[in-house]
């Protein structure tokens, strides 16, 4: 008897440890998220992502908690998709289990139901000579000579670049790295700063980085055209949140989170001058089988 006692004790032991181990899992909505990526999320929780998340949190009674990581290359496998404990097989202890923007319907993960929807647009500094553009197009139909005198961001990737190609402006494109890895900047913060320094006049980009910019600056300090739709380009992108592909219940809850917030989340978004575009349903999403 005496031999077996030590036993039950590492038993109870293990067992009331794991029980609490399951029990802060349980309350505590844990983020994966970029320190520096105005507008969406940074370690001063200033971000609409960051709003968003302390909604949820609340709304669960969960603790937030988030794992900041650079939103580049290797972010989903450094954070939703890393366990806590490197070395241990088929460990069901993450460092974070919400990812608050994928595109919707994206593979890298299991996306929920899309929470907003917005639109690359030509973004114009006004004041330089350019205040009569009032539609993209109007951009290559310039005379050669006004065209020469174009400075535009243009990124190393995405449609904007694939705009400008099609209508013989690449030339004319002053280039930028989507992913800069400058840990002092994002794009959006690097783009702020060269507009105002005049390096660029103009530049076609992602709607939530246009309304960062234009939250910086002075009101009507920017003309914002949205991009029409184009033949073989498309502009507009639905946004979800993303969680481990065999994560169906935490999608599932998410997804009753963003039909009952939507006003809220919306009104959030706009707050950040975010052009928005109505929802549209998605086919359903191949991982719900």
């Amino acid at each position: 008897m005496n031999n077996t006692q030590p036993t039950y004790r590492v038993l109870a032991s293990f067992c009331l440890a794991l029980l609490s181990s399951q029990t802060f899992a349980q309350e505590t909505f844990k983020v994966c998220a970029d320190p520096l990526n105005p507008p969406y999320s940074s370690n001063k929780e200033d971000g609409f992502e960051n709003k968003i998340a302390e909604l949820f949190a609340k709304q669960l009674g969960q603790k937030l908690e988030y794992t900041w990581f650079p939103q580049r290359i290797g972010f989903l496998r450094n954070t939703l998709n890393a366990p806590v404990n490197e070395k241990e097989v088929d460990s069901k202890n993450f460092k974070c289990d919400v990812v608050m923007n994928m595109p919707a319907g994206s593979d890298m993960a299991l996306t929920t139901e899309p929470y907003y929807r917005s639109t690359y647009v030509l973004l114009i500094a006004k004041g330089r000579g350019w205040d009569n553009i009032q539609a993209p197009q109007q951009l290559a139909d310039l005379l050669p000579e006004q065209q020469e005198k174009l400075k535009i961001a243009m990124f190393d990737r995405g449609p904007g670049t694939t705009w400008l190609q099609h209508n013989g402006l690449l030339e004319q494109g002053v280039p930028y790295q989507s992913m800069s890895g400058d840990d002092d900047n994002n794009i959006a913060m690097q783009l702020d700063k060269d507009l105002k320094a005049k390096k660029i006049d103009m530049v076609i980009l992602w709607g939530p980085i246009a309304g960062h910019i234009i939250s910086q600056n002075a009101k009507n300090s920017f003309t914002l055209i949205p991009m029409p739709a184009s033949p073989g380009i498309k502009f507009d992108y639905q946004m979800a949140m993303g969680v481990r592909n065999n994560d169906k219940a935490r999608k599932a809850q998410l997804d009753k989170l963003i039909a009952s917030n939507a006003e809220a989340i919306k009104s959030i978004i706009e707050s950040y001058q975010i052009p928005l575009l109505p929802i549209e349903k998605l086919a359903k999403n191949k991982n719900d089988d």
